[in-house]
């Protein structure tokens, strides 16, 4: 068969592609694979010790237990019936062993302005952060939320910042679940200067370079909407590749700034939908995670039970629209994140696992999947190993790989620690 394109010609477009090529492999990486927690919870950082996860949960298993018990707190939420017993007991053994998986000490909003006392307060947080994590009781995730990069507070968050991470290495080391939390962002130069800073740590103690990542939080509209009629946050990983972790949606801040009534404001609110569906399209294929943010409806005193059933409700609609993270801001929240956590990936492990099965044989059926989905649908039974929902040999028995093949299958790439 005869050819028209020389070897002149595919070095030409080997050439014109070398941007997007590079482009593709710097920014647009993928999701590495690694695990990623549920929920972050938030608590003023004066407030920590380093028992601080066991106490939360030993306080979520009394609430429930006051209020009937697991198994009819899930019947109360809206589980299944037919789900909620193997629901229930995976939760009380999460609560009693993994009750938080991600932990952010705030010297931001929740911590206010207290002048100079910050440095004697970050200095013992990065005291007792090392102390939990040498004594395993520290989360999997762990770190701090300092003050914004706006003129008025920046000095006072970079000085948070480098105590803090200096306070650890003196402790001995960085966390390997370090995360740092970037607020109020407004432009992209606010965390073109937050590289700038960790790579000064990074210099400065020795580290190695890329080792401090961090995230932002989507909490302003100029970061949704710039003043050039764009969206910053499709630049953010362009800006900073490599070095964000999560986009994490700021409930209140976020309403307020569009002048949303205080009564009206939520996660379900329309204006809340359409900024968290511009940062699912602008971090789409770069390895950012997404969260969402919090309910200040809190499940205490004599309506305990319509807030309860409110957070499950609103937990299981972020897990349904792509946001497989939220904030929790008290213990009694943590029982109804993991009973709608658990029951969203039990309730689709069926389905998705007798999919992947027929795909992996090969088999027709009233479904034929594609890669992309076959990949969609092993990453959604992973998320659900890596939370507790669902057993490794679940995975075997129903789809017959291991939770290896399984990792491989959701995603081509290793997964890092």
């Amino acid at each position: 068969m005869s050819t028209g394109l020389s070897d002149a010609d595919l070095t030409n477009i080997d050439r014109h592609l070398a941007e997007t090529d590079e482009l593709l492999d710097t920014v647009y990486p993928g999701d590495s694979g690694s695990r990623q927690p549920v929920h972050t919870v938030y608590v003023p950082a004066d407030r920590f010790t380093p028992d601080l996860a066991s106490r939360w949960g030993a306080q979520a298993l009394a609430a429930v237990e006051a209020g009937g018990g697991m198994e009819s707190l899930a019947e109360q939420v809206g589980i299944e019936p037919a789900l909620s017993g193997a629901v229930a007991e995976r939760v009380a053994h999460k609560l009693a062993t993994e009750p938080i998986e991600d932990l952010r000490l705030d010297f931001e909003d929740g911590y206010g302005d207290r002048g100079d006392v910050e440095d004697t307060d970050v200095t013992d947080a990065a005291s007792k952060v090392s102390e939990a994590v040498a004594s395993g009781s520290a989360p999997p995730l762990i770190g701090i939320r300092f003050k914004c990069f706006e003129k008025p507070t920046r000095a006072r968050g970079l000085r948070t910042l480098d105590l803090f991470i200096g306070g650890l290495l003196d402790g001995g080391a960085l966390p390997d679940g370090l995360v740092l939390t970037l607020p109020k962002v407004t432009t992209t130069a606010q965390v073109e200067a937050m590289v700038i800073a960790v790579e000064a740590l990074e210099r400065a103690h020795g580290l190695d370079a890329g080792r401090i990542r961090f995230e932002v939080q989507v909490e302003t509209p100029q970061l949704v909407l710039g003043a050039d009629g764009r969206s910053p946050l499709a630049q953010l990983p362009v800006v900073a590749p490599g070095r964000i972790s999560g986009l994490h949606y700021g409930t209140y801040d976020y309403s307020a700034s569009l002048g949303i009534a205080a009564g009206y404001q939520s996660m379900e609110h329309p204006a809340a939908d359409l900024a968290k569906q511009v940062m699912q399209l602008a971090v789409a294929g770069t390895g950012i995670r997404l969260s969402d943010g919090s309910t200040n409806i809190l499940p205490v005193g004599e309506r305990a039970g319509e807030a309860w059933s409110l957070h499950a409700r609103l937990v299981r609609r972020s897990l349904e629209r792509g946001f497989y993270q939220g904030w929790d801001l008290h213990p009694n929240q943590l029982a109804t994140r993991y009973l709608a956590t658990y029951a969203f990936y039990r309730d689709g492990h069926p389905t998705a696992a007798s999919r992947l099965r027929a795909y992996l044989a090969q088999k027709e059926g009233a479904v034929m999947d594609e890669p992309a989905t076959a990949r969609a649908l092993a990453w959604f039974v992973l998320r659900g190993v890596q939370c507790g929902a669902i057993d490794a040999a679940e995975v075997l028995t129903d789809i017959g790989i291991s939770v290896d093949t399984l990792a491989a299958l959701a995603h081509p790439r290793p997964a890092s620690a």
